[in-house]
Order: structure tokens, then sequence, then C-alpha cells
């Protein structure tokens, strides 16, 4: 049975729904929480906030799951003006300003800020959504490292498992996403699996990385593809760049050059696209399926909606779009409380302003690439490892997610014994070895290094 909230509420004070908990809907909602004679309703799938750009050291087992999620209900315990929600937008009536949950509950208000992130994007290649694991969630890091850990287990078990891609690891995508999980990945093999399996050739271990483009890490300078392609290398990451990805199935992946790479682990990063409630406005909808918005982040033709993060297209300065970043989002969010705050009050909007403070990268332990600063100043190895440490321990949400961060990665860097390798989500990514097993005299096209 549907539930309704009304606009406002009985003491008339106005009522914002924030669609999504990641960095935009966090930082609209602390906005908001901070205005007494406003009732904010943060409403997310989950009932806590992730820290998304770590979801790859939980995925390699450096952190725990607990490192980098935060309580929703324990963040605005102190603010009687938020109420969270658990709850999936199914539906819009922008007109109506209120929002259909999955579960059929509808609630009302007199604004909505939509910061509902994104969704993976598989171009339509063949295979890839039943087969490859994309990295955008909690559950998805979960999920792939229940994977890399079966595979081994499997492998030590079952050797010639090896000859069906047991050890063989396929990450699509050149970006921070694919890079950092590849160096990650081979961190893990090197430091920490050599030294568990001792009855493993773990030296058959392959990690390939593929990417349509030329160079990794597209959006850095020239050195820093240098130095990324380098540092990889050096770690036995196999790179086949200009090359696209063109079938995903059970046991192998094929590449557009003829190469059929036999593996059991394909980990999707490339490229991501707008979640679906964006299909509830389909007239604001533009590049990606994105929202598109004004200056003051206000949805084309829809009055009283706003939008914020991933799941818009923010305008930069030079006509195009700003990109998807935590810092972007972040910034973003609060930015549309700001625009929202004076609508209802009614006072003119301000228009977006992002304060662009670099992009970085790790490529794996001690690696690191950072361009900091209007100037992008580039820092490479140590110096980019610290400043990179540092600049996601004070994103993170909770002193103490920062401290069990810090000595997870203090554990990671001086150690070789990393920390929840328990194979305790095995039914999350079951694998049927008799499924595309590979033919007795397969043969493979020529790998690019």
């Amino acid at each position: 049975m549907a539930h309704s909230s009304p606009g406002s509420t009985t003491n008339g004070k106005p009522r914002v729904i924030v669609v999504g908990a990641g960095f935009a809907g966090l930082g609209c909602a602390r906005r908001l929480a901070k205005v007494d004679d406003m009732q904010v309703t943060l409403l997310d799938r989950n009932n806590y906030h992730q820290f998304q750009p770590l979801l790859y050291q939980v995925a390699t087992s450096q952190l725990a799951s607990s490192d980098i999620a935060y309580s929703l209900r324990k963040l605005f315990a102190d603010d009687e003006n938020v109420a969270v929600k658990l709850g999936e937008v199914a539906t819009i009536d922008a007109a109506a300003r209120s929002v259909t949950t999955a579960d059929g509950d509808v609630i009302a208000g007199d604004a909505i800020v939509l910061a509902a992130g994104s969704q993976p994007n598989f171009f339509r290649t063949p295979g890839a959504a039943e087969h490859a694991f994309p990295l955008y969630s909690l559950d998805d890091a979960l999920a792939l490292r229940s994977r890399i850990l079966g595979v081994f287990e499997a492998a030590d078990r079952d050797a010639s498992l090896i000859d069906q891609g047991a050890l063989s690891f396929v990450v699509v995508g050149g970006g921070p996403t694919g890079v950092e999980l590849a160096g990650a990945l081979a961190d893990l093999v090197e430091e920490t699996m050599a030294e568990e399996y001792h009855d493993l050739a773990v030296t058959s271990v392959q990690i390939h990385l593929v990417d349509l483009g030329p160079t990794l890490l597209g959006p850095f300078s020239e050195d820093a593809h240098e130095y990324v392609a380098k540092v990889l290398g050096r770690k036995g990451v196999r790179m086949h760049l200009g090359v696209a990805v063109t079938e995903v199935g059970a046991g192998h992946v094929t590449l557009a050059d003829g190469t059929t790479l036999r593996t059991r682990c394909v980990v999707w990063g490339g490229g991501i696209m707008a979640p679906a409630v964006a299909g509830a406005l389909p007239d604001a909808q533009g590049r990606g399926g994105r929202l598109t918005v004004s200056s003051d982040l206000c949805v084309a033709g829809a009055p009283g909606i706003y939008a914020a993060g991933d799941i818009a297209n923010i305008p930069a300065p030079d006509g195009s779009a700003l990109p998807q970043l935590g810092s972007v989002a972040l910034q973003s969010g609060v930015h549309a409380a700001d625009t929202v705050m004076a609508d209802l009050s009614g006072k003119p909007r301000s228009s977006f302003h992002y304060h662009d403070k670099g992009i970085m990268a790790m490529i794996g332990r001690g690696a690191a690439i950072a361009e900091v600063g209007p100037h992008r100043h580039e820092l490479h190895g140590a110096i980019a490892f610290s400043a990179w440490l540092g600049v996601h321990a004070q994103l993170m949400t909770g002193v103490r997610n920062r401290i069990d961060a810090f000595v997870s990665w203090g554990s990671d860097y001086f150690s070789k014994r990393r920390g929840p390798q328990i194979l305790d989500h095995a039914d999350a990514a079951p694998i049927d070895w008799d499924e595309d097993r590979a033919p007795p005299l397969a043969t493979t096209g020529p790998q690019q290094r």
C-alpha cells in the first residue's frame, strides 16, 4: 500500500527531497541540515554512505567494507530536520514534485535534488553485463573480492583449472578505476598470494589491462602516461591499448584484434552512464543519459527539480561538461543546496563554479600520480602516494573510518599480509567451470605488452 507524504510538514517548514547519498547527495543534505526551518528527506537504496574511490581496495583485500561505509543515520543523528529513508526511486512527478519508490511509497516535497550517481556502461558489449564484474558499489566490491579469492582457492585445489583461465584477470578500462585495480591486484598477487599459496604456481597469474584509447589515464600528461605504463609493466601487467573488447564470455574475453584471453574474472571499468532514475525525466536527458542542468544546477524544463554529481551534465566555463569526479559531485551537491535555499527564500541564484584542486590516481604500493593546483603541478612516486593518502583520508566520512583505513594502509605498506582475505561471500560469485571451457587446441592472437 502506498504511503504519501505532504509537500510541506505540519509546522509549515519547506521539505526538500534528496535522492542519493553519494558525495553529491551527502554534500547537499549536510548543507541543508544546517538550516533549522528546513525539513530534509534523504533517500537512498542503502542506509550507508560508501566511499566509492576506495572500492577497489575492498575488492583487493586492502580494506574491509566497514572502512569505507558509514551509517547515514549515525551521520545525521544530531540533525532532527533530516529524515533518512531506505528506498529506490522508480518514478518522478515533476509537476507535483514527488517521487515514488519501487515499493510504492510516494514522497512529496517543495523541491527535489537528484544526486543518484551513475551506473556502469557496458556499451552494448555482448556478454559484458552478464559476465563482467563492475565496481561501482560496495556489493560489487565484495562480489569481486570473492571471485578473486575464489579462483585462487579453486586453482589451489585443481591446478588444471589454470588452463581454463583461473589465474588470468582481465581489467577493462584504462581510467583511474582500471589502473588502480590492476596495480592493487598485481600487488596482492606478488606480495600476498605468493606467500600464502605454497602449493600453487602463483607465477602463472596474468593480469591484462584493456583500453580502447592509446594511453592509460587519458586526462593526465604525457609524462604521467609513461610513468603509469612503466610502473604497471614492472608489476607484470600486460597492456592492450587501442583495442576494443568485442565479447565477454563466461570463460573468455575477445578483443577486436582477434586476441582471445581465457579468464574467469573480468573487471569492468570501461565507463559510466546515468542511473535509471534519470529516465524519469526524459525531456531533460542529454549526453550519456544524464540530466541537462543550467549553471545553477536546475534541471532544464523542470521547475523545483535540481541535479548534482554524476547524474548531471554540469556545464564547465568552456561549454563542455565537468567530469564525473568525486570532488565535482561533492561541490555541486553543496551548491545545489544553496540554489534550493535561494529559490525557497525568493533570493537570486548563483552559478556553480568548480574549484579544481587536481587529479590523482594510485598505481600500487608506494606508487601514485598526481597533478595538483591550477597549473597542474605533477607529482610522481612516494610524494604523490603520500598526497593521495592525505586527500582520500580527508574526504572519508567519520574519524573511525579514517583511523581504520590508515591502519590498514600502514599494514599493507609495511608487511605482506593484507587484511580481510575472507571468502565470506562465496555465493555472490559462483563459477561453473564446465561452462565455456577452452577447446583442447585453442589458440590466441597476438598480445600487446
